[in-house]
């Protein structure tokens, strides 16, 4: 038999005895397709259910509601509140309490009685363009259905639906994406090469030099990550400036907010990518670590591509976990809604504690590695 050949089988022996050897890689490698597989199969849909409505109906009469009854009874709406006036449909947008609101002119009943065009406005949130397409569809399909019946019944019944798109007008797909994209190049930065490059140093001893040091174990754990914040903090200055200058995506918030928050999710993402690193003993099983337990959460359970709503109750739970879940929405809040911490506070605070958490966790996991 060839030299090469039995080179080329002792390497395969070998390479095959490490991956048995090491427990963690083979679980991963082996349970990778199968998550894969059932996250992808479950997140990636296009249909929109449990639309959350807001209705305003400032004189309540037998037609709005019937008209309201008929939303309340389908699969595809959930009335979230019933308003008298119209200036209270901006705090449930801007919130994203409601992603859609329904509002009847004055005397509605009162004109399609008198067989003129009664009129019904509805407002849409738009920040997610393909969402927001299809909410007014089912919306104006209801309408519609109900305007057939009812002028069967009665003949010259009209109705005139106005629709206004809100946040985002012209439903530019680039104002979707592009929000979501700082949090996906972060995560690339923060997480998947903190996690790498630490598992590095351990396989090559160089780490081993920190032991025989005065510091301790938060110190080493600052030395490393310092870098990484800086370099991620500078590329959200970019991602911004890419965003306005080439994607004409708007800044209607704070700059300063935004950058905040994004060094906060940074910190998040660090933080995690810490803890990989101490419970992995090589870049292999680290990297798939990094894949499984970041990259994949934030392309698909943080609303990034796929709306969360769409998600079977399991998956849209698990993404409450996901830190890139919470910076989406602040992003895109700040970017496309204007709004500030007011109505951030909810996403602020979690980024917060997961920060704290992941911080304690890392620096734990890290000093028992070195012990």
């Amino acid at each position: 038999m060839p030299r090469r050949i039995i080179a080329l089988i002792g390497l395969l022996r070998k390479e095959t005895y490490h991956i048995l050897r090491d427990r963690r890689t083979l679980a991963v490698i082996t349970l990778m397709p199968v998550v894969q597989v059932i996250i992808f199969g479950y997140a990636i849909r296009t249909d929109v259910e449990h639309v959350r409505i807001a209705i305003v109906d400032p004189t309540p009469d037998p037609s709005t509601m019937a008209l309201r009854g008929r939303f309340a009874a389908t699969d595809t709406f959930h009335i979230v509140a019933v308003l008298r006036r119209a200036e209270d449909v901006e705090p449930l947008l801007q919130r994203g309490d409601a992603q859609e609101a329904l509002v009847f002119e004055r005397d509605f009943a009162t004109r399609l009685g008198r067989g003129l065009p009664a009129r019904v406005q509805i407002v849409v949130d738009a920040t997610e363009p393909n969402t927001g397409s299809a909410i007014q569809a089912y919306a104006l399909q209801v309408i519609q259905q109900y305007e057939r019946e009812a002028g069967a019944a009665r003949p010259a019944v009209q109705i005139v639906p106005q629709v206004r798109m809100r946040f985002n007008p012209t439903r530019e797909s680039s104002n979707l994406f592009v929000p979501g994209l700082m949090a996906f190049v972060l995560t690339i930065i923060s997480s998947l090469m903190t996690a790498i490059t630490l598992t590095r140093e351990k396989e090559t001893g160089t780490l081993e030099t920190l032991l025989v040091s005065p510091l301790r174990p938060w110190h080493i754990v600052v030395g490393k990550v310092a870098p990484y914040l800086l370099i991620g903090f500078v590329s959200v200055i970019g991602v911004i400036i890419e965003a306005r200058l080439v994607f004409s995506v708007p800044l209607r918030g704070s700059l300063l907010l935004l950058l905040a928050e994004g060094l906060l999710f940074i910190l998040v993402s660090l933080s995690l990518g810490i803890l990989i690193s101490a419970r992995t003993s090589s870049q292999r099983v680290a990297m798939f670590g990094a894949l499984v337990g970041t990259m994949l959460p934030t392309m698909l359970l943080s609303g990034f591509i796929f709306p969360l709503e769409s998600l079977p109750w399991p998956l849209q739970a698990a993404s409450l976990i996901v830190p890139a879940r919470w910076f989406v929405s602040v992003a895109r809040s700040i970017m496309l809604k204007g709004i500030g911490i007011t109505y951030l506070w909810r996403e602020t605070l979690v980024l917060m504690m997961m920060a704290i958490a992941l911080l304690g966790l890392s620096t734990a996991s890290f000093k028992a590695r070195l012990d």
